[in-house]
């Protein structure tokens, strides 16, 4: 597995009644994700009932842009005035330590 050191932490705001579907959007990018080969990791959360987020990780800065220039930000960038109460937040972050379990490391 690459090392990790770039990632992306977006925080997404439901329109009130479009919970649902920015979930089922969220749950839907993953196989998109996966044949991303700069991703390292992806996780999409859900932290209240309208808010949000994915937290991606990269081993460099060309997969970080090979993602923010992918299937999935474009979809969402699409949807974002049907689907969302605000712009997303999308902030270019550093992994300064991180694990994914013995887990993740065998596979």
């Amino acid at each position: 597995m690459a090392e990790t050191k770039l990632a992306l932490w977006v925080r997404l705001v439901a329109k009130s009644g479009k919970e649902n579907e920015v979930d089922q959007f969220l749950r839907s990018a993953l196989p998109i994700v996966q044949q991303e080969t700069g991703t390292t990791s992806w996780f999409a959360i859900r932290m209240n009932n309208n808010t949000f987020g994915i937290f991606d990780t990269f081993a460099d800065e060309s997969g970080r842009q090979a993602h923010l220039q992918g299937q999935v930000a474009a979809a969402l960038m699409a949807k974002a005035g049907e689907l969302l109460a605000e712009p997303p937040q999308i902030n270019k972050v550093d992994v300064l330590a991180s694990t994914l379990g013995a887990a993740a490391k065998a596979a």
